[in-house]
């Protein structure tokens, strides 16, 4: 079975699967246990990948993507008065196109995981982690397709900022009905809307400005040091 396969088991299946047990069957109950479960499952593809390259590439991608998950962290909390304006998202998809899809799951589950020190852990946690993670996943399984078109690319970052709503509201539902309800779904959707609409707008606004800089900086990166 090639990695490509094992990612996609890992990141579409076992860990969507781990959070929806743990919030149906065990009432959501501690949550940092997920959490850690969770950001080792994120991080294993990403880690085994090392034993095909040399000791000095594997470092210095390891520090790159602690430096954009740190960067992620930061600007969560930099605009934090701002609800629904956040430009995580918009990161961790740009950072995906250059890194490929391990480095952005891994890069999104860390960030929600890291950030909610600041902002507050709770059982919501693993959700956030398991939206961004998709986000970036999806980033880079399709960055060969976003980078030939900007218009494609900024309609790929509100369609995963919708995503991003849309998940989290599946966790509400989950946790208020200890189980799916397609109508108590459409309720928060619907109550939801404009934060959503928000946080669609703020990615394509934050892709717009930061891909054409992060991008060359990440070309430079990866020409220099052989990433």
């Amino acid at each position: 079975m090639n990695s490509r396969v094992i990612n996609y088991i890992i990141f579409l299946l076992l860990i969507p699967a781990l959070i929806i047990i743990w919030a149906t069957t065990f009432d959501a109950q501690k949550p940092a246990s997920v959490c850690i479960i969770v950001c080792i499952f994120a991080c294993v593809p990403f880690f085994t990948s090392f034993e095909k390259s040399s000791t000095a590439n594997s470092s210095r991608q390891i520090v790159l993507v602690a430096s954009i998950t740190a960067l992620c962290v930061a600007s969560r909390i930099v605009f934090a008065a701002i609800p629904g304006f956040k430009p995580v998202t918009a990161i961790v998809v740009v950072a995906a196109l250059y890194l490929g899809s391990q480095c952005g799951f891994m890069i999104g589950a860390l960030t929600a995981l890291l950030s909610n020190f600041y902002f507050g852990q709770g059982v919501w946690t693993p959700m956030q982690m398991l939206a961004w993670g998709i986000c970036g996943f999806f980033a880079g399984v399709f960055s060969s397709y976003l980078l030939k078109s900007k218009i494609v690319l900024l309609i790929f970052g509100a369609l995963s900022g919708l995503i991003f709503s849309l998940i989290m509201d599946v966790w509400s539902v989950l946790w208020i009905d200890n189980g799916f309800n397609l109508a108590r779904y459409f309720a928060m959707v619907a109550s939801s809307t404009p934060s959503m609409i928000t946080y669609v707008v703020s990615n394509v606004i934050f892709i717009l400005i930061i891909e054409r800089p992060f991008g060359i900086i990440m070309k430079r990166i990866k020409s220099k040091y052989g990433i």
